[in-house]
């Protein structure tokens, strides 16, 4: 993933994730391996961005905004917590052509 530059790296989630909003979190479960991740609402709204968005550059220029900070700044902490999620089985990522 790291190699991929932001403006051609994709994120979807795979058929053995399940999230679930709740009140004050949002709840992934890893249906392989049967167990459950907690986001705050922070990163539940960036996860919701990735997968709405058709890139992660795409994700952080719509977020940047709304969120009053610099979208270099919220690119790095997409890509962090893509990272995080992929290494859990969360989220895949993709190079588009």
């Amino acid at each position: 993933m790291a190699s991929v530059a932001p403006e051609r790296l994709t994120v979807r989630v795979p058929e053995h994730v399940v999230y679930r909003k709740f009140a004050e979190e949002t709840v992934a479960l890893n249906l392989q391996t049967g167990r459950y991740h907690g986001l705050n609402p922070t990163a539940a709204a960036m996860v919701d961005a990735l997968c709405d968005e058709p890139t992660v550059a795409a994700a952080a220029e719509r977020l940047a905004p709304e969120w009053e900070v610099a979208p270099d700044v919220l690119l790095a902490d997409l890509l962090e917590l893509c990272e995080g999620l992929e290494s859990r089985g969360l989220l895949e990522t993709h190079a588009t052509p």
